[in-house]
């Protein structure tokens, strides 16, 4: 069943209820209004009795017993002494009649059937007239027709109304319905085609079906621009992976010919061979890295990011000798996981050595404010390449020179992206500076 007509039927439903209750709350009134207008009349007719005694011109002759027709109302009179048991009325007199003419009970009613017909009878004492006894009484058949077409009226109205709800909604449903339309045509086309676009939908206004739009909208684009990330890593990859891989297998197919480990040549070749091989762990744990801290799932705790720094430091400083590393630590308590930012403070404090010249000094520096900046006085950075150097594999022309496989850098952006964090580059007189933003422990 189509979603359209699943809502034409629910606003069908819908109405019908509502009209369904109505009519049951209207049938019921309308029935006790009838009721209370007859008790009312039939009081009334009671009440003037004698007058109509007078126009009968019976007041001074034995009272009629048999019920007398004065419009829709019928008149029974019982001069006294009312006796119980006594009959020729709508039903026998009783002691409670009795006790009602002499004024002993109050007036009452009562349906009873007279004639085949139901009445609503009224027993009240006649006045004027001492110890005498007056009912009235009203056809309740009337009132019967008068509710029969009431429900035959009420009965089309809440089918009538129904059927016409039903029939708009329909109409409605398929205007309201046709944007949601269009973004099943476009996720179908998503899942044929594979085509993480969303083209041609309709994200203006403010209701649901808008909001829908421009999140399935922002969702795609999300997807696609991961989904080209994630092509652009695999490239990259297998470019970085080629040149140390294919450097490797040359030298292993050199040592493999001739005379082997026993040419002069193969301890070199080794010893290349080695290198490359670094070459490849270190890109390969890059990567891996990468993913790491990709995920959001991260370990979060407070921690001193001026102790993380100080360890990072001590280690550098036993491998790099010929780099003079400066520290200014300030106290310093960051919401992080520590092996992620101890892993990017060492990455910029590597990349802060691979650029320093002998005996260049490289600061790092920890403010109160969360922010971790390592300056360098190497050879700066390009403005051309400025906006990139976080990016993955991107080297500069002057790096690709040296060692390294360009992912460095991008996972200290992934780890700050990961912290809800920052990472910048400020270009100095002399070299760079490279400041990472952590958010402070609450």
């Amino acid at each position: 069943m189509k979603l359209r007509t699943r809502v034409a039927l629910a606003g069908a439903a819908v109405v019908a209820a509502a009209l369904l209750v109505a009519s049951l709350v209207l049938y019921p009134s309308v029935a006790a209004g009838l009721s209370g207008q007859h008790d009312g009349e039939l009081v009334l007719a009671a009440g003037q009795a004698p007058r109509l005694l007078k126009t009968f011109k019976v007041t001074e002759e034995p009272l009629p017993v048999r019920p007398v027709s004065v419009g829709n109302t019928l008149l029974q009179f019982f001069p006294p002494p009312v006796e119980p048991g006594a009959t020729g009325g709508f039903v026998p007199l009783t002691i409670t009649d009795a006790e009602v003419a002499v004024g002993r009970s109050t007036p009452y009613f009562q349906d009873v059937t007279y004639d085949g017909a139901r009445y609503r009878v009224y027993t009240a004492p006649l006045n004027e007239v001492d110890q005498a006894l007056v009912r009235t009484a009203f056809p309740l058949d009337r009132d019967d027709e008068t509710l029969g077409r009431l429900k035959l009226l009420l009965a089309a109205l809440t089918s009538g109304g129904a059927l016409i709800a039903g029939v708009g909604a329909r109409l409605l449903a398929g205007r309201v319905l046709r944007p949601i339309g269009r973004l099943t045509e476009v996720v179908e086309h998503v899942t044929a085609t594979r085509t993480l676009t969303a083209g041609g939908l309709d994200a203006s206004g403010r209701d649901e079906v808008a909001r829908l739009a421009r999140s399935f909208t922002t969702m795609t684009g999300a997807l696609n621009e991961s989904l080209l990330a994630q092509r652009r890593l695999v490239a990259d990859a297998s470019h970085e992976l080629r040149t140390p891989l294919t450097s490797l297998i040359t030298n292993l197919e050199l040592l493999g010919e001739g005379r082997g480990t026993a040419d002069p040549q193969a301890p070199a070749l080794v010893h290349e061979a080695r290198a490359q091989a670094g070459e490849l762990r270190v890109l390969v744990n890059d990567l891996v890295e990468l993913a790491r801290y990709g995920d959001t799932q991260i370990h979060i705790e407070d921690v001193r990011l001026d102790l993380v720094a100080e360890r990072v430091l001590a280690r550098a400083r036993a491998r790099a000798p010929h780099v003079r590393l400066r520290a200014e630590l300030a106290e310093c308590l960051v919401c992080a996981d520590p092996d992620a930012v101890e892993r990017a403070v060492a990455n910029l404090v590597d990349n802060a050595i691979k650029w320093s010249p002998p005996g260049g000094e490289v600061l790092v520096r920890v403010d109160p404010t969360g922010t971790l900046s390592v300056a360098d006085r190497g050879p700066g950075i390009a403005p051309k390449d400025l906006p990139f150097v976080f990016d993955r594999f991107y080297r500069a022309e002057a790096a690709r020179a040296l060692p390294g496989s360009g992912l460095g850098l991008a996972i200290v952006r992934q780890i700050a992206e990961a912290h809800e964090g920052t990472v910048r580059a400020e270009p100095l007189p002399q070299g760079v500076r490279l400041a990472l933003s952590l958010p402070l422990a609450t």
